[in-house]
């Protein structure tokens, strides 16, 4: 399998010497569904910030597509992100003032598509969720595993190498939760990387692989058990 996503002795340490992450070293393939593990304070909401280049290191390299990111400018770093990286976060962030449509084709504003094209990439990614009945929908009508569905279409609409999920399920109930990460895992198959941080074992049971964090160091990398 190809290596789409790798990083290399990552370190980060903020002031007064508090080390967040330490000589960290992985790889992500596409098509491999990862979960990161890891108590409050391990290091996993660093390394996700590092992987999507919303922070640098201070040491170490992030490869993405093999190409080492950490040395980009801000603007090269942007087109990165518009170009390879999809993100859903716990929180939806979703525009309360536009329609379920709109919120998906924004996830292409940055990529220099067109608007009329923006919204036919989104309707075809919301059909493919399971939602093409809801475009023209508000978020605030939709059940919280429909908004999630629409976060998930928004970050995956621009087609991305990888795809970085921080706690998705964390305001989920159970039936939910297991719908939004069957639906990861489908995105998985089709040959995207989907790494997913989240502190639910029951959840990264289901991934191919778990890497737990402890005290900013990776202390396991290992395929999942059966499920």
């Amino acid at each position: 399998m190809t290596t789409v996503l790798e990083c290399r002795a990552l370190t980060r340490t903020y002031p007064g010497d508090v080390q967040a992450l330490v000589d960290v070293g992985l790889e992500v393939a596409a098509g491999e569904f990862v979960a990161i593990l890891g108590r409050s304070g391990s290091g996993k909401s660093t390394l996700l910030n590092l992987l999507g280049t919303l922070d640098r290191p201070t040491s170490g390299s992030v490869l993405i597509d093999g190409v080492d990111v950490t040395t980009m400018s801000d603007r090269e770093l942007s087109g990165v992100r518009a170009q390879k990286i999809g993100f859903v976060f716990q929180q939806f962030h979703l525009s309360p003032l536009v329609s379920v449509l709109d919120n998906v084709a924004e996830g292409l504003l940055y990529a220099g598509v067109r608007h009329a094209e923006r919204r036919r990439r989104a309707a075809v990614v919301l059909e493919r969720l399971g939602l093409g009945h809801r475009l023209s929908y508000r978020p605030h009508l939709l059940s919280g595993g429909e908004r999630q569905r629409v976060a998930i279409a928004r970050a995956v609409v621009g087609d991305p190498a990888v795809l970085l999920a921080d706690e998705p399920t964390g305001n989920l109930d159970s039936v939910n939760s297991a719908a939004v990460v069957a639906l990861l895992r489908e995105l998985a198959v089709t040959g995207t990387a989907v790494v997913v941080i989240t502190h639910d074992h029951e959840v990264a049971a289901a991934m191919g692989r778990q890497i737990e964090l402890r005290d900013g160091r990776v202390v396991t990398n290992a395929a999942a058990g059966p499920r």
